[in-house]
């Protein structure tokens, strides 16, 4: 059986080892972060194109269309109101101003369609997430600290037992 780093199980290893293991994982911890904050702002920016060709639609349809839909819209109300076989329909004054009214409308749907997509964009604070979880890391590593090491006594000092009693716990 093995460790996750691969040396056996209950062998010990030395700290350049353990630096490098730690090392190795906060680069990955950090990798892993970037990733994150790249994926969150990939929907933020799709969301806010969303928001910007929902206002680009809305302006072409009241820039482009008007002329156009005015004039079919306003002789349709015309002749609806029976001006088409004759008879008084309503001015055409007011038929014009109805056309011209129904694509307001229309752009307004679009534009809050638009307000809703920057809205949403607004509050995906995705980046603002991982900054917080990577401050929340760096304290973390800030107040870790290694553990103490009894002191060992002098080498006149030690006896075949303690000497064993280390190397049975170690294995």
């Amino acid at each position: 059986m093995s460790a996750p780093d691969g040396s056996p199980v209950g062998a010990e290893r030395s700290i350049g080892q353990l630096f490098a293991s730690a090392t190795a994982e906060m680069s990955a911890l950090v990798h892993d972060e970037i990733a994150l904050a790249k994926a969150q702002l990939k929907q933020d920016v799709k969301r806010g194109a969303t928001s910007g060709g929902a206002f680009t639609v809305a302006a072409a349809i009241l820039v482009f269309s008007l002329p156009m839909l005015n004039f079919a819209l306003a002789y349709g109300i015309h002749a609806w109101t029976g001006g088409h076989n004759g008879e008084d329909g309503w001015n055409l004054g007011w038929c014009f101003l109805l056309s011209f009214a129904a694509n307001v409308l229309i752009a307004a749907v679009l534009a809050l369609i638009g307000i809703v997509f920057a809205k949403k964009a607004k509050k995906g604070q995705g980046p603002q997430k991982v900054a917080a979880s990577m401050k929340e890391t760096a304290n973390v590593l800030q107040k870790a600290k290694p553990h103490p090491r009894p002191e060992l006594p002098a080498i006149e000092d030690r006896t075949p037992e303690a000497i064993e009693a280390v190397a049975r716990s170690s294995s």
